[in-house]
C-alpha cells in the first residue's frame, strides 16, 4: 500500500545526487490561481458565445434534432470523465507520492477508455431507442435526423474523456493554465469548422468531433512538460478502489442530473407544449447561464478546490473553515449583481445571438424566458457548488451525493408541477427552490462536522443581495430607454448601457459598505 511520504525534517542534511527528491511543485496564490481560471473561462464563454452565434444561423429542424444529438454524449460525460474526475480522483491522487500518482494516472485513464469504448459502441447500436427516450410523443423534432447525427457525435465522450483526464491531472497539481485554455481550443476548431464545411447535418456533428480532439490535443505538451503525461494500462492500484468507491456515490447524484436532463430535453420537445426552436431557445439561454456560472462560481470552485483537498489531507480544519467563509464571499460578491443583471437585461443578452434582423421570435422568447427564471438561481447555487466541494475534498462524498440526488429528483417533480402551470419561467423558478433546499441541506450537515461559519456568511449576504436588487432595478429602468431588443446590435447597445450602470452602481455601493472584495479589486487596479 502506498502512504504520502513523510515530511522532511529541517534539521537534516540535503540528500546528494545518489538519492534525489522530487522537489514538491510551487503552490501558486489561489487569486493567481482563481484568476487562471477565470481567464480561461471567460475565453472559454465568449468563444462559445461565437459558437452559438453562428449555430443559430441553422434553422430549427437541424439545430434542434443536433442539440438531442449532442445531449447524449454530454449525459455521459459528467458520469465518467468530467465531474468523476474534479470529485473523486484528486482528493485520492493528492494523497500518493510522485511514483504512486504516476500509476494511479495509468491504471484509471486504462479503465476510463475501456468503459468509452464499450459505451460508445452501445451508443451507436442502440441510438433509436435512446433518442425515443429523449423525445415526447407528440414531438417538434425530426426523430430520423437526430438519430442519424446522435450516431456521428457519439465518439465525442471518447474525446472529452482523455480531455477531462488531462485536465484533472494538470489541476490537481495546481497547473491552470494549460487545462483551463482547452476548451477555448474546442470553440476555435468547432467555429473554424462550421465556417468552412458544408452546411449539413453530416458536417455540423464533424465539426462537433473536430473540437474534441482540439481540446485534448492542447493539453499534451503541458502533461509532457510537467511529467504528468499518462500511459493507459488496465493494471491494478491500491488507490484505484478508493477511486471507484469516491466515483460510485458521485454516479448516483450525476444519474439524477441526467434523469433531470432527460426529462428537460423530453419536456422542450413536447409540441403540445412548445414550438420547434425551443430547444434552440433553451441552448442559447444554457450558453449565457453557463458562461456566467462558469466564470463568476465554477472557475473559483475549480481553483480553490486542490487547495481545499490539501487542508482535509492535512486535517487543518480552521484554514479549511476559512478557506470555506472566502470562497463563498467570494463568488457570491460576484454571482449577485450577474444574477440581478440577468434578470432585468435577459431580452438583450439573448439578442446577441441574432445575427441577422429576421430573427426566429420563437426561439427568441423561449431563450429569453428560459434564462430569466435561471438567473434567479444563480447565488443559490453558487453556495450548493463550492459546499459539494467541500464535502469532496473531505472525502465525504455519501452525504453530498445523497443531498444532490434528492435535490435533483426534488428539481424534476418541480419542473412537472410548475413548468406547465407557468410556462418557461418555470424552469427557473424550479431551479432556485431546489438550490435553496440543497443550500439548507448541506450547511446542515457541514455545520454538524466542523461547525458552519454561519455569522460571516449572513452578514455578508444581507449586504450583497439587496445591493444586487438595487443595482438590477436601475439596470432595468435605463433598458427601457433603450432601443427594443431582439437583433444582436441593439443586445449588444442594451447591454453595454444599462448593464454597465447597473455594475457601477453595485460596486459603488460596495465601496460605501466597505466590503473587502471590491476593495482589493481596487488595490489591485491602483498598482
Amino acid at each position: 500500500m502506498t502512504v504520502p511520504p513523510a515530511a522532511p525534517d529541517p534539521n537534516l542534511p540535503p540528500q546528494g545526487p545518489a538519492s534525489p527528491a522530487p522537489a514538491p511543485a510551487p503552490r501558486r496564490s489561489l487569486r493567481v490561481n482563481t484568476l487562471i481560471v477565470m481567464a480561461g473561462t471567460l475565453g472559454s464563454r465568449l468563444s462559445g458565445i461565437v459558437r452559438q452565434q453562428i449555430m443559430n444561423l441553422f434553422g430549427n429542424t437541424l439545430l434542434d434534432a443536433f442539440l438531442v444529438a449532442v445531449r447524449i454524449p454530454n449525459l455521459l460525460r459528467e458520469l465518467l470523465a468530467e465531474g468523476a474526475l474534479v470529485n473523486s480522483f484528486i482528493p485520492v491522487y493528492k494523497t500518493l507520492d510522485a511514483a504512486g500518482r504516476r500509476a494511479l494516472a495509468s491504471a484509471f485513464s486504462g479503465v476510463l477508455i475501456a468503459v468509452n469504448l464499450l459505451l460508445m459502441a452501445l451508443g451507436i447500436l442502440a441510438a433509436p431507442w435512446i433518442v425515443d427516450l429523449l423525445l415526447a410523443g407528440q414531438s417538434n423534432v425530426d426523430r430520423a435526423l437526430a438519430i442519424y447525427m446522435t450516431q456521428l457525435v457519439m465518439p465525442f465522450l471518447m474525446l472529452i474523456s482523455l480531455a477531462s483526464v488531462a485536465m484533472g491531472l494538470l489541476n490537481a497539481d495546481e497547473h491552470f493554465r494549460e487545462s483551463s485554455f482547452a476548451p477555448v481550443a474546442f470553440n476555435l476548431a468547432s467555429i473554424t469548422a462550421l465556417l468552412l464545411l458544408p452546411d449539413t447535418a453530416t458536417w455540423l456533428a464533424f465539426g462537433w468531433l473536430i473540437g474534441g480532439v482540439a481540446q485534448l490535443v492542447v493539453q499534451l505538451p503541458a502533461l509532457r512538460r510537467f511529467g504528468l503525461l499518462p500511459t493507459p494500462a488496465l493494471a491494478r492500484h491500491p488507490a484505484l478502489g478508493r477511486v471507484l468507491r469516491q466515483m460510485a456515490p458521485f454516479t448516483l447524484t450525476a444519474g439524477a442530473r441526467q434523469v433531470l436532463n432527460v426529462y428537460v430535453t423530453r419536456l422542450l420537445s413536447n409540441g403540445q407544449l412548445f414550438p420547434a426552436g425551443t430547444q434552440a431557445g433553451y441552448a442559447n439561454a444554457e450558453a449565457l447561464f453557463t458562461m456566467v456560472n462558469g466564470l463568476f462560481v465554477v472557475s473559483p470552485a475549480l481553483a480553490l478546490f486542490p487547495r481545499f483537498s490539501q487542508h482535509a489531507a492535512e486535517k487543518n480544519w480552521l484554514e479549511f473553515k476559512n478557506l470555506t467563509v472566502q470562497a463563498i464571499r467570494t463568488t457570491t460578491f460576484l454571482a449577485a449583481p450577474m444574477s440581478a443583471l440577468l434578470v432585468a437585461l435577459a431580452p438583450y443578452a439573448v439578442s446577441i445571438f441574432n445575427l441577422r434582423p429576421e430573427f426566429d421570435a420563437a426561439r427568441f422568447a423561449a431563450g429569453t424566458g428560459i434564462l430569466r427564471g435561471w438567473a434567479l438561481a444563480l447565488v443559490p447555487w453558487a453556495v450548493v457548488t463550492l459546499l459539494l466541494r467541500t464535502f469532496y475534498a473531505r472525502e465525504r462524498a455519501r452525504e453530498a451525493v445523497t443531498v444532490s440526488a434528492l435535490g435533483f429528483l426534488l428539481e424534476v417533480a418541480l419542473y412537472r408541477l410548475l413548468v406547465p402551470r407557468f410556462g418557461l419561467l418555470g424552469f427557473g423558478i424550479s431551479t432556485t427552490l431546489s438550490g435553496l433546499l440543497m443550500s439548507g441541506a448541506l450547511i446542515f450537515l457541514y455545520r454538524r462536522a466542523l461547525g458552519f461559519p454561519s455569522r460571516a456568511v449572513v452578514s455578508h449576504l444581507i449586504r450583497v443581495v439587496p445591493l444586487a436588487l438595487v443595482a438590477g432595478g436601475v439596470a432595468w429602468l435605463v433598458s427601457r430607454l433603450m432601443p427594443a431588443p431582439g437583433f444582436v446590435v441593439p443586445g449588444v447597445v442594451g447591454l453595454a448601457v444599462a448593464g454597465g450602470v447597473g455594475l457601477g452602481v453595485y460596486l459603488v455601493g460596495a465601496l460605501a459598505l466597505r466590503m473587502p472584495e471590491v476593495a482589493g479589486v481596487v488595490r489591485r487596479l491602483r498598482r
